[in-house]
């Protein structure tokens, strides 16, 4: 009998501690010499964070404009393509620059 109870525990414990193991495995990531962490070590200063910030904007709104071009160039002549790519780059370059800055030529009204 108690050989029996043993073998029992033995075969659970064996089948419930890599269901343990999987729910904490989640939690935890390997090392790695080169991994950066998610906290900085210190705070970006103003201006750096909107430089940060306006990254993200640049990013999404010019893979918008890339993909633009390459649907219009299936219809259109490749000048005019360009043409309206340069027009989206620079609304996203107005759009995600954040406050401050130098006044570029291409945020006149005219363009």
């Amino acid at each position: 009998m108690k050989r029996q109870f043993v073998l029992i525990a033995l075969l659970l414990g064996a089948i419930l501690l890599p269901m343990t193991g999987a729910a904490f495995a989640s939690d935890m990531q390997p090392w790695r010499y080169n991994s950066h962490g998610a906290e900085l070590p210190f705070s970006r200063s103003e201006r750096a964070q909107a430089v940060w910030s306006s990254g993200a904007c640049w990013s999404e709104c010019g893979s918008y404009c890339a993909w633009g071009m390459a649907e219009c160039l299936q219809r259109d002549a490749q000048g005019r393509c360009l043409n309206l790519t340069d027009k989206c780059d620079r609304y996203c370059q107005r759009q995600c620059r954040t406050r401050g800055g130098p006044l570029l030529p291409i945020e006149f009204f005219w363009d």
